[in-house]
């Protein structure tokens, strides 16, 4: 778990579960102190507490330095575990030595570090805890200067099980909770790498579309010209009314290649703008209109009192479910806007169609699902701008058709630059 002690955050982190593991064992020390003394005269009582505190003051001073002003290695965190081990092995060294039932007690330290610091510190650690150990073998302290021969028996019994009672909690809580950030962090990682692999696939699409929107402006110029040309040769009033159309036709062409270049732009600087959600849905039925003049789409007339944070891509994501929804049902398609869970708004697609029925047997928009008409791109990319800006794509398709739902944060809740593109 390098990531806890490779950064300051990380080492802020990792001084609380210390703090919580040093404060655990001086309460142990302290209560075995007191329990045995009540049984047998310890021989080294007062130098014992005196340790005791002193490991005290050594927790709140690590926990202090660590939270206020970390470190930048974690060699820092591995010589504060070999402190903690000296100051057990102390204390064990006044309190029995190896016969000490608490003697257990040198894992935790060791436990520990596994988890926060690198594997050679984590050896040269467990080597140090074995030195430890095989000091209080060599050099051992008696318990009491007098004989209690049962009640040192009753006493090492109790304490056997209250070390394996005190080391499972400890374990549990510190090394536990530990574990588990760990599993937090390679959980989103994963998340952050699939968002890495979709947002490349999404740049390869949106370079071969700005690629050849490029390459329709010379075709498109040429043939608005080419009509010029056809009108002033050709003065016939019925070819006039065909020319017309053609004209309209190209225009809406060029318009729709500036869109997307704008878009390009916008995306490229992340830019978003906060708009109340009565203007914005104006908006997209002005641009709706203009798509498709003669479209039967019914639009809600009531709007939640909110803002939501949009740019040009989200509105060309939300005209692609309106063309799915037009391709699926083109007798209806209703367009509604309505407040969600709070500061959350959701915006409503219903249709009479069944035609994106296989795209959902998964996650709506999460891989690319093929079409009729060969644009099954779109919902993957509409998928993705609306997660870029922080919202979800709900689906639900029964016998009375499909229902498509953008769930988007509040401008205030969004998290996003809201600097006006306008």
């Amino acid at each position: 778990m390098e990531w806890l002690t490779h950064s300051q955050t990380g080492f802020q982190q990792a001084a609380r579960y210390l703090l919580g593991m040093r404060l655990a064992l001086i309460g142990l020390l302290l209560v075995a102190v007191a329990v045995a003394e009540a049984v047998i005269s310890l021989a080294h009582r007062a130098e014992a507490l005196i340790l005791c505190l002193l490991y005290g003051i050594f927790a709140t001073l690590c926990w202090l330095w660590f939270t206020r002003k970390p470190p930048h290695s974690p060699i820092s965190v591995s010589v504060g575990l070999a402190a903690d081990l000296a100051l057990i092995g102390g204390w064990l060294f006044l309190t029995g030595g190896y016969t000490n039932p608490l003697v257990s007690l040198l894992l935790l330290p060791i436990a520990v570090a596994i988890i926060l610091v690198p594997l050679r510190q984590s050896i040269i650690l467990a080597l140090v805890g074995i030195g430890v150990y095989t000091a209080l073998v060599i050099w051992q302290t008696p318990i009491t200067h007098e004989h209690h021969e049962a009640n040192l028996a009753q006493l090492h019994l109790a304490g056997m099980w209250v070390t394996f009672a005190m080391t499972a909690a400890i374990l549990l809580l510190v090394v536990g909770a530990l574990a588990q950030r760990l599993r937090l962090q390679q959980e989103q990682l994963s998340s952050i790498r699939e968002t890495r692999l979709r947002d490349e696939q999404i740049i390869a699409l949106g370079l071969s579309a700005a690629a050849v929107a490029h390459r329709l402006g010379t075709p498109l110029n040429t043939m608005t010209l080419l009509v010029g040309e056809v009108r002033s040769a050709f003065p016939d009033p019925d070819l006039a009314e065909d020319l017309s159309l053609m004209e309209q036709q190209l225009a809406i062409c060029s318009k729709h290649l500036q869109q997307l270049s704008r878009a390009a732009v916008q995306a490229k600087t992340a830019q978003t703008e906060a708009l109340p959600v009565q203007e914005w849905v104006e908006r997209l039925r002005e641009s709706a209109t203009l798509l498709w003049p003669a479209a039967p789409i019914e639009w809600s007339e009531k709007f939640p009192e909110s803002k939501v944070a949009v740019d040009a891509t989200l509105d060309q994501a939300i005209l692609n479910l309106l063309a799915n929804a037009l391709t699926a049902s083109p007798s209806w398609v209703a367009v509604s806007v309505r407040n969600a869970v709070q500061g959350h708004v959701e915006l409503v697609v219903e249709d009479h169609g069944d035609g994106l029925e296989d795209a959902f047997q998964n996650s709506p928009g999460e891989q690319i699902v093929g079409s009729e008409n060969g644009m099954g791109v779109g919902l993957f990319l509409t998928n993705a701008t609306i997660q870029r800006l922080g919202g979800t794509l709900k689906a639900r398709v029964d016998q009375h058709g499909t229902t498509m739902i953008i769930d988007l944060p509040e401008a205030r809740f969004a998290g996003l630059d809201t600097g006006s593109n306008q």
